[in-house]
């Protein structure tokens, strides 16, 4: 197992690293380490013209095929795009949903027409989605989903609601999961959807956070209507269609998210240093303890890589979501106790007095709060240990309630 990236990776990551810096260092200097963990809000509208100027520059969509748009680069290379991104503190994605969810759902599963309606947009960064998954009485259990949807003349007319919408108030469409056969067993009777997002039975109601933002939604459909053909697969197979989609869930940029808490890390460090915390041997410990627990993520991050046509050796896949959530977790709690009282004390403006280390504060309790649902969104830590060890290990299931 070869870890290490060769001489045509290392070029491409020079040309990736190249470009970023132009636009960072350059008109788009204010969006750089925006719009992260807990500051979704920020900067909107430049984080926008950033998605566009990489869709024009065909820096977006590296991973999809070139009859698709994209650049049709083996996951290496977008993997180091991905970690020159990071490194750089390029701004959070407004079309990652696009870009690595639907995108590549499409391409799979869409009709010609589908591809074509919406493939470019997605990779001009000119239309957002969201995702239309889970619902109050269905979060884990997708399967629960009580959305309904039903066949009238040439539309379907969708009532139900959504809730955890990531983006859903910048979005113009959403791909959503509806019953369409109530009668079906509950993986059965299942629709794809895509959905407008600008119609008169959508409701949009923001999900207000302990960090101050409101990524999150919930989402109301009351007799909204999408064509007829705009389903995704075949009707009442959209089952399939879903749990293809979330395949593509942990794709480059999550290899690579292990520089973004890198460079979290060296903050916390810095202000460590600053604070004369480094001398206290507890204090040593414990930031060389996160340091190695970094150092795994990235090394396990390549063994996925270099296993990625292995279907046999799938280990560090299934643990890695269980991994990063504990660690990033770990992280925010060493942000906030590096500054003590300073960060959990602060007003409502972000400062508490200390010109010198406000912004750093401010910037631990944001970390601090967002760490709070790393081991809850995408997969509960529960949820990944049950998949650990039924997948994974070929442990028997967990013992399901009888059904009634």
């Amino acid at each position: 197992m070869d870890l290490r990236f060769s001489p045509e990776e290392e070029s491409f990551r020079h040309e990736a690293r190249t470009y970023l810096e132009s636009l960072l260092d350059g008109p788009f200097a204010e969006v750089r380490a925006r719009g992260g963990p807990g500051d979704e809000d920020a900067c909107v509208d430049e984080r926008r013209a950033f998605e566009q100027q990489l869709g024009r520059d065909g820096w977006t969509c590296l991973g999809w095929p070139e009859r698709a748009g994209g650049r049709g680069l083996p996951l290496s290379l977008q993997v180091v795009f991905h970690e020159e991104y990071a490194r750089l503190g390029g701004p959070g994605r407004l079309g990652h949903i696009g870009e690595g969810l639907i995108g590549p759902t499409l391409v799979h599963y869409g009709t010609a027409e589908q591809q074509q309606r919406f493939l470019d947009p997605i990779r001009l960064g000119t239309e957002l989605w969201c995702q239309g998954y889970s619902e109050p009485d269905a979060g884990s259990d997708l399967a629960n989903i009580a959305t309904k949807a039903r066949l009238e003349g040439d539309d379907w007319v969708i009532d139900g609601q959504k809730v955890w919408t990531s983006g859903a108030h910048l979005s113009d469409w959403c791909f959503v999961l509806a019953r369409t056969d109530p009668a079906a067993p509950r993986h059965a009777g299942i629709s794809f959807l895509l959905v407008p997002m600008d119609q008169r039975g959508v409701t949009i109601r923001p999900i207000h956070q302990i960090t101050g933002g409101g990524e999150f939604n919930e989402v109301f459909f009351d007799g909204a209507r999408t064509r007829a053909d705009l389903v995704v697969g075949d009707v009442d197979d959209g089952w399939r269609v879903a749990m293809g989609l979330l395949a593509f869930e942990r794709g480059a940029s999550t290899l690579a998210q292990q520089f973004g808490f890198t460079h979290e890390f060296d903050q916390v460090l810095a202000a460590a240093r600053q604070r004369g915390l480094t001398t206290d041997p507890v204090w040593r410990q414990r930031l060389t303890a996160m340091w190695s627990r970094l150092e795994i993520m990235r090394w396990n991050s390549l063994r996925m890589l270099t296993d990625a046509d292995r279907p046999e050796l799938v280990g560090p896949a299934f643990i890695h979501k269980l991994f990063w959530a504990g660690l990033h977790r770990d992280l925010g709690e060493a942000a906030v106790d590096v500054f003590g009282a300073d960060a959990v004390a602060m007003s409502a403006s972000g400062r508490n007095g200390q010109a010198a280390t406000a912004t750093s504060c401010a910037d631990a309790q944001r970390l601090f709060l967002f760490t709070r649902a790393d081991t809850i969104y995408g997969g509960s830590d529960e949820i990944q240990r049950n998949i650990i060890g039924e997948r994974a290990l070929g442990l028997p299931r967990e013992p399901r309630p009888p059904v009634g």
